[in-house]
């Protein structure tokens, strides 16, 4: 992909998708915004928690277990368009931290929950588009950041710490309905 699918007007918007992607910034300013909502309080906790859970089991264990170089270390004669990484490749943490937010965010807000996984897959394919990681830490990353999410989520459903449905009352119709 780096060396014959890359057009010259889609690099700047690659460089930008991952540069937000970065630390997990993004996500965390999103947890930020939905703990100053007292509607969104236990959804931004859960954000923070699974954000923290990802980042330990894919940047501190994985990627120390599995030591799998990246692409760009192996292939230094292609052009790099960001600075080359100094961590290992796999899982992608980009990704992991991707879908693992986008997971959290849709169990709280379905449509917000589906702009984030679009984003999220964005995010995965700018860190191939960048010749960062191999496509199966992409696939890694994606796989763990939903395990991660989901399981976060139902860890605080079945500790009571996630928000109750509302019942509707009789005749009532759902949203949208």
């Amino acid at each position: 992909m780096a060396q014959h699918l890359r057009p010259e007007w889609l690099n700047p918007v690659m460089i930008v998708v991952s540069l937000v992607g970065n630390a997990g910034l993004i996500w965390f300013l999103f947890a930020l915004f939905m703990l100053c909502k007292p509607k969104y309080r236990r959804g931004g906790l859960a954000l923070v928690c699974a954000m923290v859970a990802g980042f330990l089991l894919g940047n501190i264990f994985l990627k120390n277990l599995v030591m799998r170089p990246r692409p760009c270390w192996e292939f230094p004669e292609v052009a790099m368009l960001v600075a080359v990484p100094h961590d290992y490749s796999f899982p992608s943490g980009h990704t992991l931290a991707a879908f693992t937010a986008a997971s959290v965010i849709f169990c709280v807000n379905r449509r917000a929950g589906a702009a984030a996984f679009l984003f999220a897959a964005l995010m995965g394919f700018s860190r191939l588009y960048l010749f960062v990681h191999y496509t199966t830490d992409i696939l890694a990353g994606a796989a763990l950041g939903c395990l991660v999410g989901f399981l976060t989520v139902f860890i605080f459903y079945k500790t009571g710490n996630w928000p109750a449905r509302e019942s509707r009352a009789e005749g009532q119709k759902p949203h949208g309905g």
